[in-house]
């Protein structure tokens, strides 16, 4: 493995599809898969052996699931959490809405293209995090939905973070990149990634999708039209 390559685990328990989406991962520059699992309780395993960068996580799998396999390797209470990128040919709330409350950094159909995939499993990587275009505007109407069963509201917002730390969400959640902010308020990108790792503590969050669905849930943003 060279420096900088992003170690990945492939969970699901179709073993063609568990070749082909490594097989697609393999092939990328810079990706390289390093382990395999057929059900939840061994892709938790290898990954707490292994340590990838990502884990990609089939839902529906024998015994243990993929949400219950999420938890244990990024949940609320892990400590040193692995990255997971849930991965399902089920487009079903239940399924992903319990895929971000389990500590998921990314949810993406299994019919989207290997480009897609590709573009996913880098941005979880990096921290970004990634949810399927499609899916985006239902996730943002459902957490305005459950915002009354939330206890931080805005107002606590400005209370947990600097006036810089919420123009930076504010932008995010706009769906800006990193550079795109820097842009925006005249700062450096490394300013900008420096201001997110002190602000996503404060939230309880531990990717910048998270951090997203935080603002809509907090009623920081609205949801577009």
């Amino acid at each position: 493995m060279t420096q900088g390559t992003v170690r990945v685990v492939v969970a699901d328990d179709q073993p063609l599809v568990r070749a082909g989406l490594s097989t697609v991962i393999d092939t990328e520059p810079g990706l390289e898969v390093v382990g395999q699992a057929g059900d939840g309780a061994t892709a938790v395993a290898l990954a707490h052996e292994l340590r990838p960068d990502v884990v990609c996580m089939d839902i529906r799998m024998p015994g243990t699931d993929g949400i219950t396999a999420t938890r244990a390797l990024c949940g609320p209470d892990v400590t040193d959490p692995i990255p997971v990128l849930v991965l399902t040919t089920f487009d079903v709330d239940e399924y992903l809405f319990g895929a971000l409350e389990a500590g998921a950094s990314g949810f993406l159909l299994k019919d989207a293209e290997p480009a897609t995939l590709v573009e996913a499993v880098r941005s979880v990587a990096a921290g970004h995090g990634m949810l399927a275009n499609a899916l985006t505007r239902r996730v943002l109407r459902e957490v305005v939905t459950r915002r009354r069963t939330q206890p931080v509201t805005a107002a606590r917002a400005s209370e947990l973070l600097t006036p810089r730390e919420l123009d930076i969400l504010l932008l995010l959640a706009q769906g800006m990149s990193n550079e795109e902010i820097a842009r925006e308020l005249y700062l450096e990108v490394s300013t900008v990634k420096s201001h997110l790792a002190r602000a996503m503590p404060k939230l309880g969050v531990r990717s910048r999708l998270q951090a997203v669905v935080w603002a809509y849930q907090n009623g920081i943003v609205d949801v577009p039209r």
